[in-house]
């Protein structure tokens, strides 16, 4: 899998979604944005060499919606950002983030401790989106 650049996004607005209970991360049926927060683990998430059986942690909410409304978010301000114009399953969302954090450890980010997934269909075709949050 070919890995797009490493971008440093500012998300100048949250973008909102309602909080759906019971959504099972990577086993939808594509057809609405959705939108997943999982807590990384600790160690892990500081290592230029993760190990990604244990990278991802809890899954913290996960949301369905447009964006525009609703009781969750993705909070507004910096992330490393990379976008895959296909869906991902969980091995490859695992092994873009790992490559995400290498990238922005290497340009001496601190990334935070929580990705965000978003899947959602734009210009035609399914995207799949990883933010993870930088001081």
């Amino acid at each position: 899998m070919e890995s797009p650049p490493l971008t440093r996004l500012y998300l100048r607005t949250p973008l909102e979604y309602e909080e759906t209970p019971g959504l099972v991360p990577f086993t939808q049926e594509f057809g609405q944005e959705l939108l997943f927060c999982f807590e990384l683990d600790v160690i892990q998430a500081a290592r230029i060499d993760p190990e990604a059986h244990c990278f991802l942690g809890e899954l913290v909410f996960a949301g369905k919606g447009d964006g525009k409304q609703g009781n969750i978010q993705l909070p507004a301000g910096q992330y490393l950002f990379v976008q895959h114009r296909r869906l991902l399953n969980r091995e490859e969302c695992v092994h873009c983030a790992i490559e995400q954090q290498k990238d922005g450890l290497w340009e001496r980010n601190k990334p935070g401790n929580r990705l965000y997934i978003r899947f959602l269909f734009e210009d035609g075709s399914p995207v799949t989106q990883l933010f993870r949050p930088v001081e």
